[in-house]
């Protein structure tokens, strides 16, 4: 069942900084069409930057209708760089540039940017206005050769535009679509042989183990499916309308394969959740499927203190390995045999990642439910 996908509005500057940082990617841009938040957010990130406070070094700003200005934010200085011409066609991009302002405060303000000794710079936006100018957008470049920068980058399909947010050493956040055509599988089909019976079903706050693994990953992914052995489990997942796969296989490569079998073709990647990690923040799912829209060539885990765990995010280039896993084995087989391709993202809490599989793991997981 395809989901509707997250509101870029429920993203938090949080979650794309923990992402941001575990990429290990020079600038971060947001993208997106008008308004999708990211004039919001950026001004939310820029309290990440470290202690060493970013120059805000320039900010757009417009009379609709009218005119486009730049302001350089050091001196507080405006210039006009766009103004309306009723001859463009429409109904949106109407300004024609005005080179005078980039080439003028535009570019003092890109070279204080660079002389300057912080080691951020923001800007908000760069658009199609912008791309008119040449020297303005080579500026761009060269301050992003001395500086690392936060900034706003309208989508449209423009050459500047498209370069910058294509840039290898670039974190980009499309607003629009956060997160590009991924998948979830949660792996629901322990015996609970050592709990004494189907675990996932058993209380934990007030609600079945596995449904805080359900309420985790709701309402992020193209495609979600449970994977179980359990007649009660599939009867609640589809209650919810949620995809289950129900199977009497005995090995944990029969779970991830029967996960993929019903995966819709192009998806980029597919993260794994085990359905006894009932700790796990939303926030951290959020978090790995950034990372993988922006990265996905890595394989990307969660993880505490550099030690990587569970979920793990595999993208489709690992697919056809986790489709032909030895007998017995799991995801652990194909990591395992590409350390150099593993991102890890650092969760908050260690309990995020510890899983119930005896009793007194429960009732000691239930001690960090908040009251």
């Amino acid at each position: 069942m395809k989901n509707t996908g997250m509101p870029a509005r429920r993203l938090t500057a949080g979650c794309i900084w923990n992402s941001f940082k575990s990429s290990g990617r020079r600038h971060l841009i947001l993208t997106g069409g008008r308004k999708s938040g990211k004039t919001t957010l950026l001004g939310e990130l820029a309290g990440f930057l470290g202690e060493d406070r970013p120059v805000w070094g320039i900010t757009t700003w417009a009379e609709p209708g009218k005119a486009v200005y730049l302001r350089d934010n050091t001196t507080g200085q405006t210039a006009l760089t766009g103004i309306f011409d009723p001859g463009l066609p429409g109904p949106e991009n109407r300004m024609r540039t005005v080179e005078e302002g980039f080439l003028g405060l535009g570019l003092q303000a890109l070279s204080r940017c660079v002389q300057g000794k912080k080691e951020w710079a923001v800007i908000d936006e760069i658009g199609y206005l912008e791309s008119g100018c040449e020297k303005y957008c080579q500026a761009i470049r060269d301050l992003m050769e001395k500086k690392r920068i936060a900034a706003v980058v309208r989508r449209q399909s423009l050459p500047f535009l498209e370069e910058l947010c294509r840039r290898r050493d670039v974190f980009l956040v499309d607003l629009d679509s956060p997160f590009s055509h991924l998948g979830c599988v949660i792996m629901a089909s322990g015996q609970g042989k050592r709990f004494g019976g189907n675990k996932l079903m058993a209380d934990f706050g007030g609600k079945p183990l596995i449904q805080w693994g359900l309420d985790a990953s709701e309402g992020i992914f193209d495609y979600r499916m449970v994977v179980t052995r359990h007649r009660e489990i599939e009867e609640l997942c589809r209650s919810q309308r949620i995809s289950a796969c129900f199977h009497d296989l005995p090995f944990r490569s029969d779970t991830v394969r029967l996960g993929l079998e019903g995966a819709p073709a192009g998806l980029k990647g597919i993260l794994f959740i085990p359905g006894d990690q009932p700790l796990l923040k939303k926030e951290t799912v959020v978090s790995l499927a950034l990372c993988a829209s922006a990265c996905p060539e890595r394989i990307w885990r969660a993880s505490w203190e550099g030690q990587g765990g569970s979920p793990v995010l595999f993208p489709a280039w690992t697919f056809h390995e986790l489709r032909h896993l030895t007998q017995g084995q799991g995801g652990s087989q194909v990591i395992k045999r590409h350390p150099g391709c593993v991102g890890l993202l650092p969760v908050k809490n260690p309990v995020e990642l510890m899983d119930a599989d005896r009793q007194e793991d429960l009732k000691r997981l239930e001690k960090y439910l908040r009251p």
